[in-house]
C-alpha cells in the first residue's frame, strides 16, 4: 500500500508545479546563442578563423594517412623500429585532429569532414622519406601559427588558449623530425647504421638530447 498523503501535499504540489513552469518559462526567453550544431555558444567565431580550423583538422588527418603510408615503407623492408615510431606518429596526428574536432564542438560549431588524399607511397629512400617529415611538420606549425594569428586579429582568446599547447608541442615535433634526418644523414645508407637507428627507435629512443642542464 502506499503511505497515505500528508494534509498539506496538494498545496505544495501546486507549488511545485508553479515552479517548474516559471523555471521553463525563464529558460525558454533566455537569451542563449546557439551555434550551427544547436549547442549554446558563448562566443561567435569569425567566419575565416573557424574555415582556417576546418582546414587544420583536414591537414592533421592527411598528416596521419602520409605517417601510416610511410610506416607501411618501412615494413615492407624490415626495418621495424622505423615503421613502429612512423605507426605511432599517425596515431598523433589523428589524436591532434581529434582535439579540434573537439574545440569546435565545444565552441557549438559542426565538424565537417573532407575528403583527404591518397598519401605519397614510393620514395628512392629513408632519408627522402624523412625530409618529406620535417617538410609535413613545418608545414603544420605554418598553418598552427596563421591560425594563432587569426585568432589575435579576431580578439578570440579562448582560441589562442587552445592553440597554445599544440604550437609548443609541433614545434618539439620539428625538432624531433630535423634529429631524426640528421642521424639517417649521418648514416649515409650504411645499412649497419640504420640497423642501430632502427634498434633506437624500436626502443623508443627518438628524441633529441638536451642541453639544459
Amino acid at each position: 500500500m502506499f503511505p497515505p498523503k500528508d494534509p498539506g501535499y496538494a498545496e505544495n504540489s501546486e507549488s511545485i508545479t508553479t515552479m517548474v513552469q516559471s523555471t521553463t518559462s525563464t529558460n525558454t526567453t533566455s537569451p542563449v546563442a546557439t551555434g550551427p550544431a544547436g549547442r549554446a555558444m558563448a562566443q561567435p567565431m569569425e567566419a575565416s578563423l573557424l574555415e582556417g580550423l576546418q582546414q587544420h583538422l583536414t591537414m592533421e588527418r592527411q598528416a596521419s594517412a602520409a605517417y601510416w603510408a610511410m610506416a607501411i615503407w618501412f615494413g615492407e623492408r624490415e626495418l621495424r623500429g622505423f615503421c613502429r615510431y612512423l605507426k605511432g606518429e599517425a596515431s598523433n596526428e589523428q589524436h591532434h585532429a581529434g582535439l579540434v574536432a573537439d574545440y569546435l564542438v565545444a565552441r557549438g560549431q559542426t565538424v565537417l569532414l573532407e575528403a583527404v588524399a591518397p598519401p605519397r607511397q614510393h620514395w628512392s629512400g629513408a632519408e627522402e622519406l624523412f625530409s618529406a617529415v620535417f617538410q609535413m611538420e613545418a608545414e603544420v606549425t605554418s598553418s598552427l601559427q596563421q591560425l594563432y594569428a587569426m585568432a589575435e586579429r579576431a580578439g578570440d582568446a579562448r582560441t589562442t588558449v587552445f592553440l597554445d599547447p599544440m604550437v609548443h608541442g609541433q614545434i618539439d615535433s620539428e625538432h624531433e623530425a630535423a634529429h631524426l634526418l640528421g642521424r639517417i644523414r649521418f648514416a649515409q645508407a650504411n645499412p649497419a647504421a640504420m640497423l642501430v637507428i632502427d634498434g633506437e627507435l624500436s626502443d623508443g629512443k627518438h628524441a633529441p638530447e638536451s642541453l639544459a642542464l
